[in-house]
């Protein structure tokens, strides 16, 4: 399998930065709470946003790497919109700053993994896409456990507003990192026809596969970044120590998978097949939380920790898609599937909301969260069904 270059290390980097940014609020949201009065909704809203704009760009990001190359689009989104969401996020006096702050920090992440993504379908073998890809995401992961534990010890011994300010210069160091380090594929060729949406869409294969990219990543994502810790809070009386480990372990659940995709393909011997067995575990664990959502701490860390697992199949179903694509539609139809899976993401953040807002004032604590997971369960149940046909990867 070939080795990951200077160029796409540094771009993991900036994927690193992206699974931070998504996923820390889980573990703000005490402090948030306690100084600008950030309720669980209020914190869906800014987290929904982040995903909802990091959706959005997707499609102009397709234009971008077609047409500038992932060293300028990478370096330029996260300069400007990663560094500038920070300085928000560290001057913010009220919830809706978070609003502004998580916006432009989803747009400044948002080429983030697409960029290695488009290099490696563009100069890597075909065969070896689904095992960078869960390498690429499985480093990039890491952003996830340093969003955990580390960051309570650092806010403890900073405070959460320097630690804002030191996030902003990190971002500016990676993107001049990237702008300096990556190396763009060579052009298309004059005579590649034209990608666009609309060929893309004409591409039957994937017509079925898109909605399991649209709720696949939306549980683990939504309960990492955002429900974890009210659960255990409200549920457990966890402490913030306490939520930081439970969260510490979702996030090593989500590396350590996406370091077993290449090996899990290779034994089951299909994309298609691997998928299958990830998300039916994934629907599993659901039911069990829904069906006993105060069995214990222990069992339901051990739980979340399962759920954290399923991001995993985030690669292999990006392979998969991507082997439906001809050369000249790389670019957008990567970016296009991504849009799908982080799109999904906001609207499932956003509507767990009201689902959990009405809950709550109907049900106590557990209860109500057994509602929230359900909420999550049902898509993810209809997007497996009809993950059932689609057709084998073209070069499985």
């Amino acid at each position: 399998m070939p080795a990951l270059s200077a160029g796409l290390i540094s771009l993991t980097l900036g994927y690193t930065l992206s699974q931070f940014y998504r996923a820390f609020l889980a573990v703000l949201a005490p402090v948030l709470s306690a100084e600008l009065g950030a309720t669980p909704g209020d914190l869906a809203v800014s987290s929904g946003l982040w995903f909802i704009s990091f959706a959005v760009m997707q499609i102009p990001v397709g234009w971008a790497l077609d047409r500038f190359g992932p060293r300028r689009t990478v370096a330029a989104a996260l300069g400007v919109g990663g560094a500038l969401g920070a300085m928000v996020f560290a001057l913010a006096t009220a919830p809706w700053h978070l609003h502004v702050a998580m916006t432009l920090l989803g747009i400044g992440c948002s080429p983030a993994l697409m960029g290695p993504y488009y290099i490696l379908a563009r100069e890597y073998p075909p065969a070896s896409f689904s095992a960078l890809a869960g390498i690429v995401v499985g480093f990039g992961s890491l952003g996830n456990i340093l969003g955990a534990a580390p960051l309570v010890w650092l806010i403890e011994a900073a405070g959460w507003r320097a630690t804002l300010w030191g996030l902003a210069a990190v971002t500016l160091a990676v993107a001049a990192t990237v702008l300096v380090l990556v190396r763009d594929p060579e052009p298309l060729e004059a005579d590649q026809p034209k990608g666009s949406i609309a060929q893309i869409l004409r591409l039957r294969a994937l017509w079925f596969i898109l909605p399991l990219f649209f709720c696949n990543y939306a549980a683990s994502a939504a309960i990492r970044g955002l429900w974890a810790a009210p659960y255990l809070e409200q549920v457990y009386d966890a402490s913030p120590a306490t939520i930081g480990r439970a969260t510490l372990a979702m996030g090593l659940a989500m590396v350590i998978g996406n370091f077993l995709v290449g090996p899990a393909v290779k034994l089951v011997g299909s994309l298609r097949r691997t998928v299958l067995i990830s998300t039916a575990c994934t629907v599993l664990v659901m039911v069990i939380l829904w069906a006993f959502p105060d069995v214990g701490i222990g069992i339901s860390t051990l739980l979340l920790t399962l759920v954290g697992l399923s991001g995993a199949a985030y690669p292999l179903l990006m392979a998969h898609g991507r082997s439906f694509l001809p050369r000249h539609l790389v670019g957008r139809g990567v970016t296009f599937l991504n849009m799908f899976s982080i799109g999904g993401v906001g609207v499932m953040q956003f509507a767990s909301r009201p689902i959990y807002g009405a809950a709550s004032a109907t049900y106590p604590p557990a209860q109500a969260f057994a509602m929230l997971w359900l909420f999550f369960l049902i898509p993810l149940a209809v997007g497996f069904a009809l993950y059932f046909l689609t057709p084998e990867a073209e070069n499985d």
